[in-house]
């Protein structure tokens, strides 16, 4: 009897045990922490606010960050639309000016006489930027859009070891580019103060269309634009991409979303403008990229496109021989 009676109290023990068990297991995850935690700890957690937590690490007491919500629609919704439209509208504008009106060719013959007009460290801090410019763009437009287009073209195992590529070289070389456009914008920025003579090359259209040839000096007055441009855009590029580079500063995710947003937004710019000076320094100008391969000018396309800067270097000339 007392035997009996012990496994029966065994039994009873063993159930009590195991019943509340089993009865909470068949009730979801969810309700169980709803209903231990309550509605309002959970609108809490969903608005962003922080709690509490021994850990000492930046943001450790956020559980849900509400901003990427923000981040995700002004990138998504407005920024990638925008650029894809910006860089692919100035393409094709600049295929139609090109197929309408051609090359700008010079009005008289080579002279055969040169003029140095870019020396030989100039040369090779521009070429460097703006190779490193063209990888960059490459490999940040392949991240921002590539999944649209070359993802299912390239097919998952190439897309991977692209992408990685694409990352790995934007990652390391933008500390570079970052080097080499402040060298150039410290070296080029005396000439590329604007004055009245820019003003009057804007007002004739700087001499693209028809025979007009407004004068300019060094610098006319797109170069001056442009300049400026790569100036102020590249270096809220160069800012935002180093803050998104270098997250070991403890950086918090609300300002990584905002920096990724100007990075994006500021190289989309940055990237539709140069094409229209690629264009102008390749086939839309001719001679105009001799003077960055070779560092030399012809006289005559000095005295087309930049008179005044040719009758600067005349006039040293004529000093020097007296």
């Amino acid at each position: 009897m007392q035997i009996k009676l012990l496994l029966k109290l065994a039994a009873l023990l063993i159930s009590l045990i195991i019943l509340p068990v089993k009865a909470e297991d068949s009730v979801p995850s969810e309700q169980r922490v709803a209903a231990f935690a309550g509605a309002e700890y959970w609108q809490v957690i969903r608005q962003g606010e922080n709690g509490t937590t021994q850990s000492s690490t930046a943001e450790a007491g956020n559980l849900i960050n509400v901003q990427g919500d923000y981040w995700r629609y002004w990138r998504n919704q407005w920024i990638t639309p925008a650029g894809a439209f910006a860089v692919g509208g100035t393409l094709g504008l600049l295929a139609i000016f090109y197929l309408i009106v051609g090359q700008k060719k010079l009005d008289a013959p080579r002279s055969g006489n040169t003029i140095q007009r870019w020396s030989r460290l100039d040369r090779a801090n521009h070429w460097t930027v703006a190779i490193l410019f063209i990888i960059l763009g490459i490999s940040g437009l392949s991240l921002l859009y590539g999944k649209f287009v070359l993802k299912s073209v390239m097919g998952d195992g190439l897309w991977a070891s692209y992408m990685l590529a694409c990352k790995l070289a934007h990652n390391y070389l933008g500390p570079l580019f970052v080097l080499g456009l402040l060298l150039m914008i410290l070296r080029w920025m005396k000439h590329n103060v604007f004055n009245r003579t820019d003003l009057t090359w804007f007002i004739k259209g700087g001499g693209i269309i028809g025979n007009a040839h407004p004068s300019a000096g060094y610098m006319n007055g797109g170069e001056k634009i442009w300049f400026w441009l790569l100036t102020l855009f590249g270096i809220a590029v160069c800012v935002s991409g180093l803050i998104l580079d270098f997250p070991n500063f403890d950086q918090v995710r609300n300002t990584m979303q905002w920096a990724n947003l100007v990075h994006a937004a500021g190289s989309l710019i940055l990237i539709a403008a140069s094409l229209g000076h690629i264009y102008i320094g390749t086939l839309g100008t001719e001679g105009a990229l001799e003077g960055m391969t070779t560092g030399q000018v012809d006289e005559t396309w000095a005295k087309q496109h930049h008179d005044l800067w040719y009758q600067e270097v005349k006039a040293r000339e004529a000093k020097d021989t007296v």
